[in-house]
């Protein structure tokens, strides 16, 4: 038997299951509910460069590292290390913040980290 007539038994098997009174399938927000409190990592990269070993123990205070973004550009926010969005730094109460400004589709974030490794 292969793995394709096994799902199709077993999709043929399965029994639906009950929505709650008033529950819309209409909203995809609705079907994710459960996850809402789920905690994830957040992360914001202002640019990033590869450097030699011997490079970074020569780093002292007051060391400059040129990135490679330029000034004007948005910087990548990642979820869990996948990009999901592109923002800008702000100011917020003596903090900094990110702005979003785009968010970035599925296709495009899988290509930005496949890329990456």
């Amino acid at each position: 038997m292969t793995d394709m007539t096994h799902d199709n038994e077993a999709l043929d098997t399965a029994t639906p299951i009950e929505m709650a009174p008033g529950m819309d399938v209409s909203q995809p927000q609705d079907h994710y509910a459960f996850l809402a409190d789920i905690k994830v990592r957040l992360s914001v990269e202002v640019g990033n460069v590869s450097m030699k070993v011997s490079e970074i123990m020569d780093l002292r205070e007051g060391s400059v590292v040129e990135l490679d973004r330029q000034v004007d550009q948005l910087i990548d926010i990642n979820v869990n290390g996948t990009l999901v969005a592109r923002g800008e730094v702000v100011p917020v109460k003596n903090k900094f913040g990110v702005r979003i400004a785009e968010i970035v589709s599925n296709g495009m974030a899988r290509a930005r980290v496949e890329r990456r490794s």
